[in-house]
């Protein structure tokens, strides 16, 4: 009996502790979102003393609103928050706001804080087995049942601190920009109705950074004393928002959604931008086409456009068509890591004389910016082996394998990479390296293994309609 209570005991304050884990979702890759939410958030990490190479920004495929940091110096974006956002500001005050959870050290603090908060939840766990033991089965039920409200109260008496000390922080980051602090301000108000809301049905933002009015007026406070408050977004920085949201609304909401938000009476840039995108999304090529065209004539050379463009062009078929935009799209934006990605996919489909060296030579390059890039490396391996390369396709298919977390397939073609490669050299050394992580001997792999054993491999070859802006994943065991 005893050694039954301590199972359920140590089941159930998983299960609660498992409440203060982000569970895992798919990330999304596109040049142009990253390249705008980078633009906005370097100078924050850089005012707080941050490095920004050092910082990682990761966008996930989640319509919920929330934003976090985890392991590490990563800040992670739900598309949710900034379809949500009303303005470049907004976002900008979440990302100045979450910059001070690494700042401040609060990701350290924060492990000692859940910690801590356990301790209540674990003992209403022991007294409701303890009450169901003495047969009071219904008030046992309600003390387990309750165990988690425990430690989520605990929690946040520990963090309600620090999310006050970011709120302050953000406010000093964007003075010190001589931007407006107005947006975390707005982002709060705006959902200041979460307060109110049960604990289940709030936003997961406002269930990890609980909102209290009294953290709103001093927030405020603290803005208006800057003296920049009615300080405006830059155009460019407006138009980057406006077109950021647009592309999210055509790729991830539905068609009917898309035509209420952007009605075919709406011929501004970001209409039409996200009518394109839903049209391609929706096979309606011609529509796509169209509307992308249009946007052509009025900004040649926006490489975005000739990216999107090219992919509309590839999805559809036209392969050979898809070649130029995408060349072009890296000649307006020279080295960018998916847009060369993008480049390389459409040579290795045309297959013309020379286009295998050009897409290695771009992959090659995309690799050096984003070694840890799966599809980069399928593609590579594409390409290896249209040149009879068989032995570094081979090691390439590993490299892919690998960074999806598929250790199984990762040892199995680093096995035979390493069986043909010549000893000694950098990609032998390579494939020794991956056999050498990927061992099934290594305790830590042999989930892995069991698992492969009782299921179905995992597939690294995944389908472009599976991530909205291309297979540019970029996971880690």
């Amino acid at each position: 009996m005893a050694h039954k209570v301590i199972r359920i005991v140590t089941a159930v304050a998983a299960t609660a502790l498992m409440a203060f884990s982000a569970s895992a979702q798919s990330l999304i890759r596109d040049a142009e979102i990253e390249e705008t939410i980078r633009e906005w958030t370097d100078p924050i990490l850089e005012v707080s003393g941050l490095v920004p190479g050092d910082v990682g920004i990761y966008i996930i495929n989640d319509a919920s609103l929330n934003a976090f940091v985890a392991n590490g110096q990563r800040i992670h974006i739900h598309t949710g928050l900034m379809i949500a956002a009303e303005s470049p500001g907004q976002i900008k005050g979440v990302i100045a706001h979450e910059t001070c959870h690494i700042a401040c050290g609060h990701t350290v603090s924060r492990g000692r804080a859940a910690s801590v908060a356990m301790r209540p939840a674990l003992l209403s766990i022991g007294l409701g087995l303890l009450a169901i033991a003495a047969g009071e089965g219904g008030a046992g039920a309600a003390l387990i049942g309750s165990s988690q409200q425990f430690a989520a109260i605990n929690f946040f008496t520990h963090t309600r601190p620090e999310e006050a000390s970011a709120d302050a922080h953000a406010v000093k980051y964007l003075a010190a920009l001589g931007q407006s602090p107005a947006g975390i301000v707005e982002f709060f108000e705006n959902f200041r109705y979460q307060e109110v809301m049960s604990e289940a049905r709030r936003y997961p933002y406002f269930r990890a950074h609980p909102l209290a009015s009294d953290r709103i007026r001093t927030t405020r406070a603290l803005a208006e004393a800057t003296g920049l408050m009615n300080v405006p977004p830059t155009d460019r920085e407006l138009k980057q928002y406006q077109m950021l949201r647009a592309k999210l609304v055509g790729f991830l909401d539905s068609p009917v959604k898309v035509r209420r938000d952007y009605p075919a009476s709406d011929t501004s840039q970001p209409a039409r931008y996200a009518r394109a995108i839903s049209a391609y999304r929706a096979a309606d090529i011609q529509s796509a086409l169209r509307d992308i065209n249009s946007l052509l004539e009025e900004e040649p050379d926006n490489p975005y456009f000739h990216e999107l463009k090219g992919q509309i062009l590839f999805e559809s078929g036209r392969v050979a068509d898809s070649v130029e935009p995408h060349k072009r799209s890296l000649e307006l934006l020279p080295g960018q890591p998916l847009l060369l990605i993008n480049y390389a996919r459409s040579l290795n489909a045309r297959n013309d004389e020379g286009d295998v060296q050009l897409a290695e030579a771009a992959l090659r390059d995309a690799l050096i910016a984003e070694p840890d890039n799966a599809f980069a490396w399928a593609q590579l391996a594409i390409t290896m082996e249209k040149q009879g390369r068989r032995p570094e396709a081979q090691l390439a298919t590993a490299e892919s394998a690998y960074w999806v977390g598929d250790i199984v397939r990762a040892n199995s073609f680093a096995h035979r990479a390493v069986d043909q490669l010549e000893r000694g050299t950098p990609n032998y050394r390579r494939a020794d390296d991956i056999l050498l992580i990927t061992d099934p001997n290594n305790p830590e792999n042999r989930e892995f293994y069991q698992r492969q054993n009782r299921g179905q491999r995992l597939s690294i070859e995944t389908s472009s309609r599976e991530m909205p802006f291309g297979d540019f994943s970029r996971q880690r065991p």
